[in-house]
């Protein structure tokens, strides 16, 4: 019989805010962290999702101790500053993993680089936060593009099945950077305003940055505030292209398919989806498809993509928190930004906070190079 695994902590650092009670606060307002960057000196400003470096600095600095020699990059200090509350709750033994989700790391520490530093390969990130933390176990690191989040907490669900670990800590931390915003520019991929999915208008996405930690275990003990079951996950390539999704969202199909399948969920089950909603043209259009062959056209959805932008290997594992505190407050966020609808396929998109009854949440995400992730929680 498998092993049943829950969510029971979570924590994120966003431009919303340092703990989730300042995000859900921020998000119940409807405040959004995008805004103009000055990213590249030689471009014009773009809408994009940051942290105040300042303020990022001076929550770093009031966490932790001041005289540690130890230098950190921005990075690993959101790393660090999403971690630490869970650490200091929860014990890392022999049989405790360590699953870093990011798709980029510490790319900054590139810039007039004619070599290439240590702290840029994932590896070494993710055992700098090991070591930290003091885990016995090798880290593990989930770079998978956009789908990365999602993944991590089916891989952390899967290990522990297997018997390789009692429990894992899974962390996901991307920050704006130059090298990124380069990318997605080369694409004509950044939206021109703050993003719009599913709108008829979008044009775009906004690039953002955030960190986010949860606790998985098999135990869902009754001293937790709360627990939610990962019931099922899927991740499918749908070999499409290196940058564009399949134009009948068969991999999101499969995974969606697959995960339910596997949770023994029915689509009238589903209360709530938190999708991945880039609010580019061809992503928005490919969910719509995969959500409609799934009978799930009803069920309310939205992206966080409006408020806190695309956090890339942040933002599956971001948004699974956000989706699993509005199953705890029981009111469902609106997807920031839309107004009419822009996908081929009807959805029931929110349109404003409104109290809902959760039980399961669908959560999904895809990314370059053809991928696709989706998993099922069920709040206990």
């Amino acid at each position: 019989m498998k092993k049943e695994t829950y969510i029971t902590d979570y924590n994120c650092v966003t431009p919303l805010g340092f703990n989730v009670d300042s995000n859900w606060r921020a998000l119940l307002a409807g405040e959004s962290g995008v805004a103009l960057h000055k990213i590249i000196e030689s471009q014009d400003a773009f809408y994009a999702s940051g942290i105040n470096s300042e303020k990022l600095n001076e929550e770093f600095g009031r966490i932790f101790d001041q005289n540690s020699h130890q230098e950190f990059t921005r990075l690993e200090k959101m790393l660090l500053l999403s971690m630490k509350p869970l650490v200091e709750k929860h014990n890392i033994t022999e049989d405790t993993a360590l699953i870093l989700s990011t798709t980029k790391g510490n790319i900054s520490l590139l810039k007039n680089q004619t070599e290439l530093p240590e702290g840029v390969y994932l590896s070494q990130l993710a055992q700098k936060i090991a070591d930290f933390f003091g885990f016995k176990t090798q880290p593990i690191v989930v770079s998978n593009a956009c789908v990365s989040g999602v993944m991590a907490i089916a891989v952390a669900k899967n290990m522990i099945q297997a018997g390789k670990y009692k429990d894992a800590f899974v962390i996901a931390g991307d920050e704006i950077t130059e090298f990124v915003i380069s990318g997605f520019n080369s694409f004509q991929a950044i939206g021109s305003e703050p993003c719009k999915p599913y709108d008829k208008n979008r044009n775009g996405i906004n690039i953002g940055e955030a960190a986010a930690a949860v606790y998985i275990t098999t135990e869902s003990s009754e001293n937790e505030k709360f627990s939610f079951k990962v019931l099922g996950d899927s991740a499918i390539n749908d070999a499409n292209h290196i940058s564009g999704p399949s134009r009948t969202g068969d991999g999101l199909y499969g995974s969606i398919r697959n995960a339910m399948i596997e949770a023994n969920v029915s689509a009238e089950q589903i209360d709530f989806i938190s999708a991945h909603g880039t609010a580019t043209l061809y992503n928005d259009e490919m969910e719509s498809i995969a959500f409609g062959r799934m009978n799930l056209q009803n069920v309310p959805l939205n992206s966080m993509k409006g408020y806190y932008g695309h956090c890339l290997g942040a933002s599956g594992l971001l948004e699974s928190i956000i989706s699993m505190e509005s199953a705890l407050q029981n009111i469902l966020i609106p997807s920031k930004n839309f107004e009419e609808m822009g996908v081929s396929q009807p959805l029931n998109i929110i349109r404003e906070n409104q109290t809902a009854t959760i039980k399961y949440i669908l959560k999904t995400a895809s990314g370059f190079g053809g991928c696709n992730a989706a998993i099922v929680l069920e709040k206990c």
